[in-house]
């Protein structure tokens, strides 16, 4: 949608801002094998027509012992002997290109890289064309600060797909959210479009636009609670809980997205650390998924366990046990001051070492860094014109607007007349002007021009009154309830700007509690009975927060998510608030009540167990109360669905031994996925059409979500589990058709105890909002 008048000025000023960033010096970005330099290219790894393997082995060949050790680390210097300029294998890019990491300046022709909704919202759109274009135009940033001189590497540590188990984990705001599927689908969208693929894959040969890396490997999602941080975390996990809920995702960034890097976790699973697993490191993700990258430790992982987990006896041990199991680079320098000794002492051979280096040059080469004068490359004409760029910022907008998440709106009191001139409106909270700590989000960088939601507003009512609420940001201990009543009572409509920012859930810090901290919820209140209408309130939050006090009360007519919305989330906010915009987005997680608090943190099983009172975690297993349940949001329009046809009701298997088990004395039979060829399954497919239809008098885009639930629940099994999902856009009054290929193997199998998938006899229901069609598996 294009931006409406009123948004005119603010679109030319942050276009002005780029272009007065490009006429300015640049300088030379880092690489090898100068064609210019006889010393260095008649090397045989400086030779492009060779196998990349084959010149990577060259290249360790060349090396002496403390060269091989120095470029273990994240911080590799240089080798001038080789022409060999240092690389920093640390770069952030988890919404936008980041000086989060050392590997990234914006301090030369480039100042600034478009900053994108935090994921959490993004993810909300349930759009993985979108989730593509946003990667891919962060690649194109990436590139272009790499050819301004301004990078020293070009791997980035991205994206984190780690499933949004429990809502009080301070870095879920960082993930796709809580279902696998669109973990999973989310990663390869923008592993994809990072390294430069295509979005539906195979287009990528060797070479690389930019690196990512998929973290954080494996079943990480607890920082600091209760005194308990991830460095000595022990996650208990079984076999079922990671066969379909913590694996698929990882699994689908390297088989699908072909994602060039892994990034271990620093806690153990079931007593092993996962940098130094090589079940998990070598026997899954290189010899079962056919991983071809390298994989790096998290920031100082490598060390811990020895210093804090105790599971390596010395320094050396530590560094053995890590290279034995696959890992290739530390992020840290473990590695540097223990690295030689623990080959003396004869716990790390030199073929490990040279493994490790022939993955990380391998990378290298990949990106182009050791073809010569990278100007004269494939990506080499990706300059900063191409940084902040309007094609960007309008993606940046879409991507707030499209995830921005309507949660009520009592006697459609949304979208706000913007026709009258003289409207007021009152933007209060500790939210409504804050900086990037509120409207970024974490691992953000700098932003080509940030819009706060209370700029977006003076765009549409030259009549904005503001007021902060809260004295402490959004702590809230100290609130002004009397100033900011008074504000409301003289203005037309008040908007409550309230939620979380980084001071509340963030990287090493975990919340407490699930409800609105300090005071926000008595000053919610108090504006709310003595304001003229029914207020507003908008939620910034990267988790869940239990409002179930605003959702029944009618004072409070509209409630909006809009997650950390980035870098135009004002404008998004303000387009959705009065109608330029038809708000789609839907909940990418489960909003639990505040008493979830009592379940500890630390226990990781997702399926419920009524014999103790656990409730389970996520839609799939949790069976207590929500205050509103995954996959929930609604429009300015009215959507409905009909099932118009599917391909079959009937599954047959029969070309593989069926197996029995025994549930309350009833004899269920079922297949092993394991047992089934690809053909079978791929011939097992159901091709499901979809019928969409807006209602509404306002063109809108919507997320169809398809699930599927058996008839008959039975223990350990999801009571749904999404299947597909699209974003398809309509006009006012339009009908279209959403098609899904539903494969058995894939979307109608569980895991059993022994974390094996199975495909169970028996009814099945198809269900899309509340339309429900059945299927039978017979076998």
């Amino acid at each position: 949608m294009a931006f409406s008048s009123p948004l005119i000025p603010i679109f030319s000023l942050l276009l002005l801002t780029h272009h007065q960033l490009v006429f300015t010096e640049s300088t030379q970005p880092p690489y090898s094998c100068d064609s210019s330099n006889p010393s260095t290219r008649s090397y045989p790894f400086c030779n492009p027509k060779l196998p990349i393997a084959q010149r990577a082995k060259d290249l360790v060949s060349r090396l002496t012992l403390d060269e091989k050790l120095s470029q273990l680390v994240n911080a590799a210097p240089s080798i001038p002997r080789l022409g060999i300029p240092s690389y920093q294998w640390w770069s952030e890019a988890l919404h936008g290109v980041a000086n989060a990491g050392p590997g990234i300046r914006f301090n030369g022709t480039i100042k600034s890289a478009t900053s994108f909704p935090q994921v959490i919202l993004t993810a909300a759109s349930f759009d993985p064309n979108l989730w593509y274009q946003i990667s891919k135009a962060i690649g194109t940033e990436a590139r272009a600060v790499y050819n301004a001189g301004q990078a020293e590497g070009m791997t980035f540590w991205a994206p984190n797909i780690n499933i949004f188990r429990d809502p009080r984990w301070g870095r879920g705001q960082e993930t796709p959210g809580e279902d696998p599927l669109v973990t999973a689908k989310y990663a390869v969208a923008y592993v994809r479009g990072l390294q430069g693929d295509s979005l539906q894959g195979g287009r990528l040969g060797e070479r690389l636009q930019a690196s990512a890396c998929c973290k954080h490997f494996t079943a990480y999602d607890l920082d600091h609670w209760k005194g308990l941080d991830r460095f000595v975390f022990n996650a208990r996990v079984t076999l079922q809980d990671l066969a379909d809920t913590y694996q698929p995702p990882f699994q689908s960034c390297i088989l699908q997205g072909r994602a060039s890097g892994i990034m271990c976790a620093y806690n153990r699973v079931n007593g092993v650390p996962n940098c130094a697993d090589f079940n998990l490191l070598t026997g899954t993700a290189r010899n079962k998924w056919n991983f071809h990258g390298y994989i790096t430790s998290d920031c100082g992982a490598v060390s811990i366990i020895h210093e804090e987990q105790g599971y390596a006896k010395t320094a050396e041990d530590a560094i053995a046990d890590v290279l034995k199991a696959g890992m290739d680079v530390e992020c840290g320098d473990y590695i540097t001051k223990h690295g030689k000794s623990a080959v003396l002492q004869k716990k790390v051979p030199i073929y490990q070492i040279d493994r490790a280096l022939q993955n990380l040059f391998s990378i290298r080469i990949r990106l182009g860094l050791f073809d010569g004068n990278p100007s004269k490359l494939l990506f080499g004409m990706i300059g900063a014109s191409q940084v902040c760029s309007k094609q960007h910022l309008q993606l940046a907008l879409d991507a707030a607007r499209n995830g921005i998440v309507l949660l009520k709106n009592n006697k459609a009191l949304l979208p706000l007349p913007k026709t009258n001139p003289s409207i007021s409106v009152a933007v209060i909270g500790p939210n409504a002007n804050a900086s990037s700590l509120a409207v970024l989000g974490n691992y953000f960088g700098s932003p080509c021009k940030l819009v706060t939601l209370l700029q977006g507003f003076q765009h549409y009512a030259k009549n904005t009154i503001y007021h902060r609420g809260c004295d402490d940001g959004t702590q809230c201990a100290s609130v002004q309830i009397n100033q900011a009543v008074e504000v409301a009572k003289k203005v037309d409509y008040v908007v409550l700007v309230m939620g979380l920012d980084q001071s509340q859930e963030r990287e090493s810090h975990d919340r407490d509690q699930l409800d609105l901290p300090g005071k926000q919820q008595e000053l919610i209140n108090s504006i709310a009975e003595a304001s003229n209408r029914p207020v507003i309130l908008v939620l910034l939050s990267g988790g869940p927060v239990d409002i179930t006090f605003a959702k029944h009360d009618n004072k409070i007519g509209g409630i909006l998510w809009a997650g950390y919305p980035g870098e135009l989330g004002g404008l998004a906010l303000a387009q959705v608030i009065f109608g330029d915009h038809n708000p789609g987005g839907r909940l990418p997680i489960t909003w639990y009540p505040k008493d979830f608090i009592r379940v500890p943190m630390t226990d990781m099983r997702m399926r419920a167990d009524p014999s103790s009172g656990y409730p389970g975690r996520t839609y799939r297993f949790y069976t207590g109360p929500k205050v509103y349940e995954f996959g929930y949001g609604l429009s300015y329009s009215k959507y409905s669905y009909e099932f118009v046809s599917v391909a079959k009701n009937n599954i047959y298997f029969n070309q593989s031994s069926t197996h029995l088990m025994v549930e309350n004395s009833e004899t269920i039979h079922y297949k092993l996925v394991s047992d089934l060829s690809e053909e079978t399954c791929q011939s097992m497919s159901i091709s499901v059409t979809l019928g969409v239809t807006n209602h509404g008098s306002m063109v809108g885009k919507h997320p169809v979500l398809l699930f599927m639930r058996q008839a008959k629940q039975r223990n350990g099994n999801p009571i749904k589990q999404l299947v597909g999902f699209q974003s398809v856009k309509l006009d006012a009054g339009e009908r279209s058709q959403v098609g899904f290929e539903i494969s058995p193997c894939e979307h109608l199998s569980t895991a059993n105890e022994a974390g094996l998938k199975v495909i169970e006899e028996g009814s099945y229901l198809l269900l899309a909002g509340e339309e429900e069609y059945p299927l039978n598996i017979i076998t």
